[in-house]
């Protein structure tokens, strides 16, 4: 699993001969610099560059080139280095080649191991008059290796930057390190093509079963694309395998009404052209590794599905992609068996009209006819509509009876065997499950509801009553109970995925009335400290995380994330808000707000438990935290709208069987995991 790497993050490094790949939209030069506890570099002896000696440890392209790959095995890096800095410089002005960074692609840095299986990565994005880069830094923490995304950009080049290191000569070795690389530009390896859109993975096209007169299919609501889900963080307008700037809109947001936000955002193709289902995470590097095949099918039979058969870098991102490309086919599937069947409608209804219009035929044997015709013909379009939708659901079914027990821990239903075996992971996974998805006319096909980490917006479980998918009404009391239950599995969940010491949840009860759902959590071990009850216990929780929001924030902002205070977590947290606004002053709402709005960004995520009636007094100004929440539901429901295509979703929460013990015994050993972290 890859940890995907955001500025300021960091991840831990559990191999000690590793591989830095680098990979850019045009020729850059690489080095490395060896810093002490404080990041300062004494010496050029210090620094593994073009035109330099080796380092130990450590070895360093020779030349400027588009792609580079560092080999770096800690274990030989002498004791009294701190920081292995990797930085990224163009080549010095006077060639043909681009003068700032926000010109080119942005650049991508891998850390893989020997095996080439990769540990994390980090896209540097928002570079603009920058020269010169730190990519990342390796750093010691406590006897271990660390792994840092730094992204500091100097506009004054790899002298600036050298300089900002604490190296006395840095204009005299920049000048050396241009040298060199001047000597060896002619030889350096080309820019690479771009990639090819991830959307060429084949899969059929569903299309409405229609007759010969049916006319043109784009004029009676056949379906576009399905988009995939959109970029984490910063884009770059233009480059290669990133979506266009602009709002990006985050996977299988709640509900279709005003106050909520929608499925994705469509591309508009253009007219004729081929459909774009690319993934905006996707790097421009080499070509990923190619995907298992299905053996060769029997004639007049569709192929064999197998797991994994999507693009990607590893196992876990190839079945992150196929799943997202049997959302895409049952949408477009189910999306041209709806155009058949309303225009078989209209179409029958337009023949009625037609016999009902002439008095001749209104009445008898004649209008008995044309009527029975009108029939048959609706008949067989929906007929035919209703097969090639079948034939499409039958294929669909094979393929998740395929990929549901191939999914990885995280993608994983609580009943999977897969949680049978549980043990903490090393690494953070792509995305978590929330839940499932179904359409009403394939209720035995259900998709995992997959949503990328770090979470990019909050969530809100919703306890308001609401009529169930049955008709009936659900208890109040029993749907607040369900709401915290739901609430406590995906907590546990992204316990469990995540690396010991690397996520932290805290809980706001202020009334403790969901002490009986919290138990799991409490018994365990796994808080960061006991259920902040009362006005005093809110205040204070929500003051801790608001100055932690700020406190990250200015340092990321300045360019210092190595100024945070000694024994600053650096973890992702979790807020988990019961019984909302019941303990709450204006002060309190703000602080929700701002933790919503921009703790995201710095790792600082919001859990809702709450009824949307029961905050009706603010008036409009909780609005906009609606907003910014991903609404689920404790009991299956169809409020998560798709409007490309029209439909409604039917969401299913993850709850976990009443007569399991899995949840205690996950708990139980992330509780373990944490102890000995502490340790």
């Amino acid at each position: 699993m890859t940890a995907e790497l955001v500025r300021g993050q960091n991840h831990p490094l559990s191999q000690a001969r590793l591989e830095i790949r680098v990979s850019a939209g045009t020729p850059v030069v690489v080095a490395a610099a060896f810093g002490d506890a404080d990041g300062r570099v004494h010496g050029a002896d210090r620094v593994a560059h073009p035109g330099g000696p080796a380092l130990p440890g450590l070895e360093v392209p020779g030349q400027a080139a588009a792609d580079h790959r560092l080999a770096v095995d800690l274990d030989a890096v002498p004791d009294a280095v701190h920081r292995v800095s990797v930085l990224l410089a163009l080549p010095a002005p006077g060639g043909t080649g681009p003068v700032r960074f926000g010109a080119v692609a942005a650049p991508f840095v891998a850390v893989t191991g020997l095996a080439g299986d990769e540990i994390a990565s980090y896209t540097i994005t928002g570079l603009d008059t920058e020269t010169a880069v730190i990519a990342l830094e390796l750093y010691r923490r406590q006897g271990a290796w660390k792994v840092r995304a730094v992204g500091q950009g100097y506009a004054g080049g790899l002298a600036e930057l050298l300089t900002d290191q604490g190296l006395a000569d840095a204009h005299g070795l920049a000048g050396t390190v241009h040298e060199a690389v001047t000597r060896g530009l002619a030889g350096s390896l080309p820019a690479p093509p771009p990639r090819p859109a991830d959307g060429d993975r084949s899969r059929p096209t569903a299309a409405p079963a229609l007759g010969p007169d049916h006319g043109d299919t784009a004029a009676q609501g056949a379906p576009g694309p399905v988009p995939a889900p959109p970029a984490y963080g910063p884009q770059t307008s233009g480059a290669p395998g990133q979506p266009p700037a602009g709002p990006q809109q985050p996977p299988f947001p709640g509900g279709p009404g005003p106050d909520d936000a929608t499925l994705a955002q469509s591309p508009t193709p253009a007219a004729g052209g081929p459909v774009d289902y690319s993934h905006p995470r996707r790097q421009t590097t080499a070509p990923p590794p190619p995907p298992p095949t299905a053996p060769p099918a029997a004639p007049g039979r569709p192929a064999r599905p197998v797991a994994g058969d999507a693009t990607g870098w590893s196992l876990e991102e190839r079945l992150y992609n196929q799943v997202w490309g049997m959302f895409e086919d049952l949408a477009r599937t189910m999306a041209a068996y709806r155009s058949a069947v309303d225009f078989a409608d209209s179409r029958m209804e337009k023949e009625l009209d037609q016999v009902l219009s002439d008095p001749r035929s209104r009445i008898g044997g004649r209008g008995d006819a044309a009527r029975e015709a009108a029939r048959e013909r609706y008949d067989s379009l929906v007929g035919r509509a209703r097969q090639a939708l079948d034939r499409d659901l039958t294929q669909l079914a094979a393929e998740s009876d395929v990929v549901e027990p191939a999914l990885p821990l995280a993608y994983a239903r609580w009943d999977s065997p897969a949680w049978h075996d549980y043990r903490v992971p090393m690494e953070i996974p792509m995305a978590v499950r929330l839940g499932d998805l179904h359409l009403p006319e394939a209720d035995g096909i259900s998709i995992p509801m997959l949503v990328r980490l770090p979470l990019e917006r909050g969530l809100w479980i919703d306890s308001g009553r609401a009529p169930s998918l049955d008709g009936s009404f659900a208890d109040s009391h029993e749907l607040r109970r369900l709401a915290l239950e739901t609430a406590v599995a995906h907590a546990a969940r992204l316990l469990a995925v995540y690396p010991a010491g690397e996520f932290t949840v805290h809980v706001i009860d202020p009334a403790g009335a969901g002490a009986r759902s919290l138990a799991p959590l409490v018994r365990a071990g796994v808080l960061a400290s006991a259920p902040a009850a009362g006005a005093t216990g809110v205040a204070d929780v929500l003051s801790r995380l608001t100055q932690r929001v700020d406190l990250v924030q200015m340092a990321l902002r300045g360019g210092a994330p190595d100024a945070l205070p000694p024994g600053f977590d650096t973890s992702q947290h979790l807020l988990i808000v019961n019984d909302f606004p019941h303990g709450f002053d204006d002060r309190a709402v703000n602080q929700l707000r701002y933790l919503a709005d921009e703790g995201p960004s710095v790792g600082v995520h919001l859990m809702m438990v709450a009824d949307r009636e029961e905050s009706a007094d603010y008036g409009p100004l909780l609005d906009p935290l609606w907003r910014s929440l991903l609404r689920l539901t404790p009991v299956a429901d169809d409020h998560l709208a798709d409007p490309w295509v029209g439909h409604a979703w039917t969401y299913e929460p993850p709850l976990v069987p009443s007569d399991s013990q899995v949840l205690q015994r996950v708990l139980t050993e992330v509780a373990a995991a944490r102890r000995a972290w502490d340790r």
